[in-house]
């Protein structure tokens, strides 16, 4: 019985330590080509990702572009000659993935593009994409702005990194509430390259140009991180932010929640960082049966204000 039970424990630990093998080689790897940590809720993208990843015990392999898509290009590259079983991509800019999609593609690894779109004549270079409405958070950016003043407002507006599918869409939005509102107006625009830094500098341009700040009504941001730049560059010149200049602005990042309860921001539009969340679900769908998903997987979007602003501060700041 002793013997018997000797080799019954055996068998069994040998079938727990294959099965243990086999869950060691079925482990998915992605490798993910990230923008860079050019703000908070990028910051908080990648560690969303992360978390995302232990869940659904995936070894995520992230790549850090610092916001040049040639360093993205070489990554993707990279991870195809690691086999990898699929990649994700946040495009620096919108053009010139043609080819290193094609790559990925004739290697069978899957391509699924996270917070941004890219522009192609051939969607089969990608399974899906999953974003945001961005050309939607800058029209209800605007019609917000609209209401706030009556239509009337000079604006400055402070766009995202030139070429970049947010920029370009989330600037699509305002306008075409712009050209709704007669009165509305956008007096001067530049890009603040999504970081608090050029955000602040290119806003002390804004307001030495126009007068010393008073001909602004409002400031319209392409991220939040650009907006609380602009925040400090509005104090610096003598004047009150929410107040004197009214700040409305994209991302909800715990930041824009502590400034417009201390009333110096109005509105933020929430774009959520778990883009990873959809991501995953849709390619381990597709890799264990096939299930095709939609081409865009859309992310819901969220207007705030100074009402719930401590609250939502205090519910983010530690995944931020």
């Amino acid at each position: 019985m002793k013997a018997r039970h000797l080799l019954t424990t055996i068998g069994m630990a040998a079938l727990m330590l294959s099965g243990g093998a086999a869950y060691a080689q079925s482990k998915m790897t992605i490798g993910f080509s990230q923008v860079g940590s050019e703000s908070g809720w990028r910051a908080a993208e990648t560690k969303v990702s992360k978390i995302e990843a232990d869940k659904r015990g995936v070894d995520l392999k992230i790549s850090d572009a610092q916001q040049k898509q040639e360093n993205q290009i070489r990554a993707v590259r990279s991870f195809i000659a690691q086999g990898v079983d699929g990649i994700f991509i946040a495009p620096v800019v919108s053009t010139g993935w043609d080819a290193v999609l094609k790559e990925a593609k004739d290697a069978k690894i899957p391509v699924v593009l996270l917070d941004r779109s890219i522009e192609t004549k051939d969607d089969s270079l990608y399974l899906t994409a999953v974003t945001s409405d961005t050309v939607y958070e800058g029209k209800v950016a605007g019609e917000w702005l609209a209401k706030e003043t009556g239509g009337k407002c000079n604006v400055v507006e402070l766009q995202g990194t030139v070429g970049s599918s947010p920029a370009i869409n989330r600037k699509k939005g305002f306008d075409q509430v712009v050209a709704a509102n007669p009165g509305m107006k956008i007096i001067r625009t530049q890009s603040g390259d999504f970081t608090r830094t050029k955000g602040k500098e290119v806003m002390e341009s804004f307001i030495k140009a126009e007068g010393g700040g008073k001909n602004i009504c409002a400031v319209y941001a392409h991220n939040d991180d650009m907006a609380i730049g602009a925040i400090q560059a509005i104090k610096e010149a003598g004047l009150k932010p929410g107040k004197d200049i009214k700040i409305v602005s994209i991302d909800a990042v715990p930041d824009i929640f502590k400034a417009m309860a201390d009333g110096e921001a109005n509105v933020t539009v929430e774009l959520t960082p778990n883009m990873a969340g959809p991501a995953f679900d849709a390619l381990m769908a597709f890799k264990k049966d096939g299930k095709q998903p939609p081409k865009w997987i859309q992310t819901e979007s969220k207007v705030y204000t100074p009402e719930t602003a401590k609250a939502e501060y205090e519910r983010r700041k530690d995944l931020y």
